[in-house]
């Protein structure tokens, strides 16, 4: 079933958002908020050990191989779609990545994101060679991508056969509040494509083969109880469609891109960040993934987190680039922090693999 797209993103359009100082003008105050919030640097040093965050041992080498996508979703921190053609990592580019997995050992995993990870032309080699050395791969998927095209529908084998641990987003577990998010018909590819899945034994139990699903609130409030939510997704999954599963992630929405456009047209703004301010939570600070991810864009910059990539808010030291990439100085840098961080730390906290405490 095809999936009908409800625009094109904030860069194609033209959108002053598809700037990424504007949106840090935005989160600072300077530009349309009435209201100002405690400036989020300051409140990590007021209520933690932490005089400014520095990171941990690399863990996690996170990389966001392209923006091309066969979705464009309402609250898409990526800006991804079908109009980001050009956006893709180069062969060269995800080379230089597989010499910094095998200069740092403590890389242990190795989390490809997009947009669509999959329609990177050179995604099936890389993931081949980082299997080939040993790293754990996670491949972020929408789901949608298996059924877009009989040349993807294969991609459940091939997952299985490189034991690539599949995170896949989800909104809900009903056709109404996931397609009101991600596109018409999105609901019954999505379903189609975790039936293929379970089918080559993920979420199966004895199998090894990972399937993590992805829940985002569908609007400007934080998400529930991740256990709870992870209780019902597989109640629900199971009577509806017999689908299984191993784990749910419930993450937070942070205010930029499409989020931001959408908190901002809607008029939700300055209480989206009410509550994500007054939810702040210091004991999450200590597992925040940027102390021990390292992420890199589609065009080889290197950056805390997924977070700051979409705001070109590269690493604070003189490797910034994996033209330059030096370990060393990676080590000894301050994680750059902003206002949208409020959204990692606000109640139970959140990070790419769910809530932090």
């Amino acid at each position: 079933m095809g999936i009908k797209q409800r625009s094109k993103s904030l860069k194609s359009r033209g959108e002053e958002l598809s700037n990424t100082f504007y949106q840090l003008e935005v989160l600072n105050g300077k530009e349309l908020a009435s209201q100002s919030f405690p400036n989020f640097s300051e409140k990590v040093a007021e209520t933690t050990s932490f005089s400014s965050l520095s990171p941990k041992a690399a863990e996690i080498l996170q990389i966001n191989i392209g923006k091309l996508c066969n979705q464009t979703c309402t609250h898409c921190h990526v800006d991804a779609g079908p109009d980001r053609k050009e956006e893709q990592m180069s062969r060269k580019h995800l080379e230089k990545c597989l010499r910094i997995l095998e200069s740092m050992p403590s890389i242990h995993t190795v989390d490809i994101t997009g947009g669509a990870p999959e329609m990177n032309e050179h995604f099936r080699w890389f993931v081949e060679e980082c299997t080939q050395r040993g790293k754990k791969v996670m491949d972020r998927c929408n789901l949608t991508i298996i059924m877009a095209n009989p040349k993807y529908q294969d991609l459940p084998q091939f997952f299985a056969q490189h034991k690539v641990h599949v995170v896949s987003s989800l909104p809900y577990y009903n056709k109404k509040r996931t397609d009101s998010q991600r596109g018409d018909g999105v609901y019954e590819d999505s379903i189609q494509a975790l039936q293929l899945l379970n089918g080559v034994g993920y979420g199966q139990e004895d199998t090894h083969l990972k399937l993590d699903l992805v829940y985002n609130p569908a609007g400007a409030f934080l998400p529930g109880d991740q256990i709870n939510l992870e209780q019902e997704f597989k109640r629900q999954l199971s009577r509806k469609h017999n689908i299984v599963f191993n784990q749910l992630y419930a993450i937070t929405n942070l205010p930029i891109s499409r989020f931001l456009d959408y908190l901002l047209s809607s008029g939700k703004y300055e209480e989206y960040m009410s509550t994500l301010v007054e939810a702040y939570n210091p004991s999450t600070v200590e597992g925040l993934m940027c102390r021990n991810t390292v992420s890199i864009s589609w065009d080889g910059y290197i950056y805390d987190c997924d977070f700051n990539q979409m705001l070109d808010l590269k690493v604070a030291c003189s490797s910034r680039h994996i033209d330059d990439f030096d370990p060393e100085a990676l080590s000894k840098r301050n994680i750059v922090l902003n206002q949208h961080c409020y959204g990692c730390t606000a109640g139970a906290g959140s990070s790419c693999g769910g809530e932090i405490v």
